[in-house]
């Protein structure tokens, strides 16, 4: 059976552990104890937008070929293009606990510029046929395209945005401290690597 003098060390040091976390508490609250856990929230609200939009795109799709194809069916390779990558692209999901994965994150970012990329071939087609340009329902899924392409431009930027404040946060000082005491777990978020033509959306305007 083990002294008292031997308990004692274990006792004491749980004292002090727990008198130093009673002091620091309040100093590292005041420089931003919640800080960390904030700003992810921050970041994961900021994805769930760009999930948000590219799910958008996914749902005009399909009345966009249908639209296309009652006009063009001989485009059939290039109908068939965004079919395949609009399936792939909305089977690669990503959920919040994955935006530390650098391998996720590519995955999802490589299936949404192939539907990005097959999108705008398919755009480019409809410039040889005046009557798809014409029609009312094309139109009126033109302007929703262009609207939704823009509003993934500005939520994979807020999203970025948003990594970055996090991501700063776990490297500097006093945010390095405190995730070291208090937040052991958290990681690095993953932010969208620059992309050939990503700074701008796709050229959905044809001149009407």
């Amino acid at each position: 059976m083990p002294s008292l003098a031997a308990a004692r060390p274990p006792r004491i040091r749980a004292f002090v552990t727990a008198f130093v976390i009673a002091v620091l508490a309040p100093l590292l609250s005041a420089c931003g104890i919640n800080a960390i856990p904030t700003y992810e929230e921050q970041a994961k609200a900021t994805w769930a937008q760009v999930e948000n939009q590219y799910q958008r795109r996914a749902d005009l799709i399909p009345n966009l070929i249908e639209t296309v194809k009652g006009f063009a069916a001989q485009e059939r390779e290039v109908l068939t293009a965004v079919v395949e990558a609009r399936a792939k692209a909305t089977q690669t999901q990503i959920n919040a606990d994955q935006l530390t994965d650098p391998a996720a994150i590519q995955k999802f970012q490589a299936a949404q510029d192939q539907l990005s990329g097959a999108l705008s071939r398919l755009l480019v087609t409809v410039e040889r046929y005046p009557d798809i340009k014409s029609n009312q329902n094309f139109l009126a899924l033109q302007s929703q395209l262009e609207g939704t392409e823009n509003r993934i431009s500005v939520a994979r930027r807020d999203y970025i945005d948003a990594v970055r404040v996090y991501n700063t946060e776990l490297k500097t000082i006093p945010g390095r401290w405190i995730a070291a005491l208090f937040y052991p777990e958290a990681k690095e978020m993953q932010a969208f690597t620059a992309t050939a033509g990503a700074e701008t959306p796709p050229k959905v305007d044809f001149g009407q």
